[in-house]
């Protein structure tokens, strides 16, 4: 798979950041809440991003 950074709340490599791949998908970097409540699949996992980072990318129109 060839990733491509797309957009990042800063310059090192421990931020929130988005990423499009050659599949035609986005993969996202962020930190990984365990407060949600939330019943995931164990093949799925959750991230949480700034409203920053997607706000943005839209405005660079990235996504």
């Amino acid at each position: 798979m060839k990733v491509t950074k797309l957009v990042s709340t800063c310059d090192i490599k421990d931020c929130p950041t988005i990423y499009a791949t050659d599949r035609g998908t986005l993969l996202v970097q962020g930190e990984t809440p365990t407060d949600h409540g939330l019943e995931i699949p164990a093949h799925e996992n959750l991230v949480e991003i700034p409203m920053e980072l997607i706000q943005k990318a839209i405005r660079d129109n990235l996504v």
